[in-house]
């Protein structure tokens, strides 16, 4: 009888396992790139909101630069007081609108001003209003120039 031939090992000619290339750094993975749209938008929503709170605050920068030309010519003459209650209602009509402070006189003024700004007192708020048109000012020009810093210091939007 014959032999029966042997036939080689079918697992020799098997080869180790290799791993695939690890992925490379470009182009990333699609989440990444979601990732950095929404950054790009949080970015630019963030920009227009600075941008748009920046325009709308600008009236209160020339509005500071206003009162330090009128603190540096105080006068006690009704004429600088209605320059002061001229300057606070151009602010109010920034800030209040709706409003319509700049029509506003005597004690619809004085009552806007307190109602806007709780923490100035009703007499300061009256010798300001009022010193516009008497002869003799009922209040100092610094106590005014404080009271329309204390006012102007409450209008940020």
């Amino acid at each position: 009888m014959t032999q029966p031939t042997a036939q080689p090992d079918p697992l020799a000619n098997l080869r180790d396992i290799h791993l695939p290339d690890p992925g490379g750094f470009w182009p990333p993975a699609p989440g990444w790139w979601i990732l950095a749209a929404l950054v790009l938008v949080a970015l630019i929503c963030l920009a227009v909101f600075l941008r748009r709170r920046q325009q709308r605050n600008r009236w209160i920068k020339t509005t500071r630069a206003e009162l330090k030309m009128l603190k540096q010519r105080q006068s006690a003459d009704p004429g600088w007081f209605t320059d002061l209650n001229a300057l606070l209602k151009r602010c109010a009509r920034q800030r209040y609108p709706d409003a319509h402070p700049q029509s506003l006189s005597g004690d619809c003024w004085r009552q806007f001003l307190l109602e806007t700004q709780p923490a100035l007192t009703p007499e300061e708020v009256q010798g300001l209003v009022a010193s516009s048109w008497q002869p003799v000012p009922t209040i100092s020009t610094e106590t005014a120039c404080k009271v329309a810093e204390t006012w102007l210091g409450a209008q940020r939007c």
